[in-house]
């Protein structure tokens, strides 16, 4: 199943409300102000705080 991107522009992260942008691995969903991943799964974003990956400086400057 593959995640549909329009559905960015309703999906917000769960931390901060903003704005989230698809990772460049189409497998996660980047929170840059929090510098958090959220996981893809199944086509599915997992938008559980616990689920989230932290993101380096490296990571997010090159999301």
């Amino acid at each position: 199943m593959v995640f549909d991107i329009k559905l960015l522009d309703v999906l917000a992260c769960p931390v901060c409300k903003g704005k989230l942008a698809m990772g460049e691995d189409k497998q996660s969903l980047i929170c840059r102000f929090d510098r958090l991943a959220y996981p893809v799964r199944d086509g599915i974003p997992v938008l559980i705080e616990s689920e989230a990956q932290p993101l380096s400086q490296e990571q997010q400057d090159k999301q």
